[in-house]
């Protein structure tokens, strides 16, 4: 850590750029990026410490995750699932992105003032009934309320805790030439989910959210033996913003095929209406996996048991500058960047 002694006042951002927190610090893009890597690590950070969705601790000769989110969602209650469902999704996620088996979670509410004693109740029986599902047990928490106007109805913390039952070092630094990119599904379906119902939009079909959790997935890898190299979930930021920060820890480029990638055609739609981009589009039950080539049949084998749409989207490949590109369908190739502003902002 750093000491006292190190401490200066400066600000280390450039405040007359950015003098005020925006929406889009925390939307998973470059501006989350700089207050990360410029005003957060710098004070919090370890030396050599690798980014990633959970700490991994040494703890009695036992390896255990270790995570934290906040969940600020709006609407509370979307197709597919709530805030609720969501903060025990997002935080079992986070753990089997370690590669741990997710045990115990925390969870704390901030309640505004007036919010009915009915939509707590839902949500509640929301979190049990998703806790119970991941296999989790939700074994501490807390309560605090802030006066009308000033909390938008509920936010929930939650931490939770995973037991890493194996060897394997799952993280960017892990990540190598050659090996494969697989996603567990098709994208966009949660960001566009939260956005028809945020603004009233009416499609043919009700888009639900992707929400749910996915260590089961993920254990079952491991229990079959597949050498996993690092593992991410498809949040804030999307599928674009995801890759883009493994490829600056691995210092590789990392090359996807857009014809590859499986977007449901309700969801496409929805995006050209919108103007939005599915390679940015926020999921809450989608991930990435990096694995050697000889891991790719059974990998895709178990991931598509639970949903068929699991594919092959790229390779990871040598280079001297950090990158994401794509292979567009009539054969262009274009630089994938993360994100300077906020698609869709407060949607988990």
């Amino acid at each position: 850590m750093i000491s006292n002694q190190d401490f200066n006042l400066s600000c280390p951002i450039p405040i007359q750029k950015y003098p005020y927190i925006l929406l889009a610090h925390g939307g998973g893009g470059k501006l989350m990026r700089q207050l990360i890597d410029q005003m957060f690590l710098p004070i919090f950070g370890e030396p050599n410490q690798v980014e990633h969705d959970a700490a991994t601790l040494k703890l009695n000769g036992n390896k255990i995750a270790f995570t934290t989110d906040s969940y600020v969602v709006n609407p509370l209650f979307f197709p597919g699932g709530d805030i609720g469902s969501m903060a025990v999704h997002g935080t079992v996620n986070d753990l089997a992105m370690a590669g741990a088996r997710p045990l115990y979670l925390s969870v704390s509410f901030i309640l505004e003032e007036g919010l009915p004693l009915q939509t707590l109740w839902e949500i509640i029986i929301s979190m049990k009934k998703a806790a119970d599902q991941a296999q989790v047990k939700i074994v501490t928490g807390d309560t605090k309320v802030v006066d009308k106007g000033k909390g938008d109805g509920i936010f929930i913390n939650t931490s939770g805790i995973g037991m890493i039952e194996h060897h394997l070092t799952i993280n960017p630094l892990s990540v190598q030439p050659g090996d494969a990119v697989i996603i567990n599904g098709d994208l966009g379906r949660h960001g566009i989910a939260i956005m028809a119902v945020r603004e009233g939009l009416e499609f043919e079909t009700t888009i639900e959210s992707d929400s749910a959790p996915v260590a089961d997935e993920v254990l079952k890898l491991l229990e079959a033996g597949i050498e996993i190299h690092c593992l991410r979930d498809l949040t804030r930021g999307g599928l674009a913003s995801t890759l883009n920060e493994i490829a600056i820890g691995a210092h590789v480029e990392i090359e996807i095929q857009e014809t590859a990638i499986p977007v449901l055609e309700e969801v496409k739609g929805a995006c050209e209406i919108l103007g939005f981009d599915p390679l940015y589009v926020a999921n809450e039950g989608r991930f990435a996996v990096f694995v050697p080539q000889k891991d790719i049949e059974k990998t895709l084998s178990i991931l598509q048991a639970k949903i068929p749409e699991a594919c092959l989207i790229g390779f990871v490949k040598k280079t001297s500058t950090p990158l994401v590109t794509m292979e567009s369908s009539i054969g262009a190739k274009r630089i994938i960047d993360m994100l300077s502003g906020e698609q869709l902002p407060r949607i988990c």
